[in-house]
């Protein structure tokens, strides 16, 4: 059943399943807490709490938010984790990987433990020897269109290089819903704006974050040129000691609805020592 919250410039969609310690699922952008499908159940059934939220101008949160950048979905998801009764394992995926960094920088009391999933959590350069890299030339052509030009078409073109294969048995459903919630007023305009926005503030709070960090990064993720490389950068940003990075080889940008029980399989040890805590 969703549940609505008001924030600070609006209101944002979520629903809780389960019962136990709490965990928190924020998707990327373009995307819905659909996202979390495969993952929300899996983790239900493993005895935890699971609330799904949409972000702000995605799903059936609002859309009449000024601000899409990583401080704002964080100060969002901080509000939710405060309103749920938190502590909680906060779990996000590409710019809510960004999110998750501020959130548990800023608000170490409430966030007990995170994993990021494919993150954008640091400032990103391009070298040269990226661009020789096919499917991220192909990925950020795409991204670019869909920026540039506020293109549905292009982003579901992006889509098609970020998921490689295995695509989920809904796959063409996933794709008409994704669509159909794009072409509503608002929606692909929060996206791009998200999409504009810089990773820094995000990455300003690396080294602030206090509690334990799960960096998820499928191998073929177009979005990076070496997924490897920015999953052992995001870790070394991070004080010692915190940070593990696990890869799953042959995902993409979604390797939590690619291959969900390899996702979930990293997720349950980690989340189980992080409620021992």
């Amino acid at each position: 059943m969703t549940e609505f919250l008001s924030v600070d410039g609006g209101r944002i969609a979520y629903e809780v399943t389960g019962e136990g310690p709490l965990v928190v699922l924020a998707h990327g952008m373009g995307d819905s807490r659909d996202a979390y499908r495969f993952v929300a159940p899996r983790l239900v059934a493993a005895g935890y709490r699971v609330a799904a939220t949409d972000l702000r101008g995605a799903g059936e949160s609002g859309t009449g938010f000024t601000g899409f950048s990583r401080t704002d979905i964080a100060g969002d998801l901080v509000a939710l984790i405060r309103h749920l009764g938190g502590p909680a394992v906060l779990v996000g995926h590409s710019i809510s990987g960004g999110a998750a960094t501020i959130a548990a920088a800023t608000a170490p009391e409430l966030i007990s433990a995170i994993v990021e999933l494919a993150p954008f959590t640091r400032k990103q350069s391009i070298a040269l020897a990226d661009l020789r890299v096919r499917r991220f030339r192909q990925g950020m052509s795409r991204l670019l269109g869909a920026g540039l030009f506020g293109s549905v078409k292009q982003w579901l073109s992006y889509l098609d290089v970020a998921y490689p294969g295995p695509r989920p048995a809904d796959w063409a459903g996933q794709l008409a819903r994704i669509e159909a919630k794009l072409r509503e007023p608002g929606r692909m305009k929060a996206l791009r704006k998200m999409g504009q926005s810089t990773p820094a503030d995000a990455g300003a709070h690396l080294g602030g974050v206090r509690c334990p960090a799960l960096i998820v990064e499928g191998t073929l993720d177009p979005d990076w040129a070496d997924p490897r490389a920015e999953g052992e950068a995001i870790v070394a940003a991070m004080p010692a000691g915190l940070a593990t990075l696990a890869l799953v080889e042959g995902a993409g940008h979604y390797p939590h609805t690619q291959f969900p029980d390899q996702v979930v399989a990293l997720m349950l040890p980690f989340l189980a020592a992080a409620v021992r805590a």
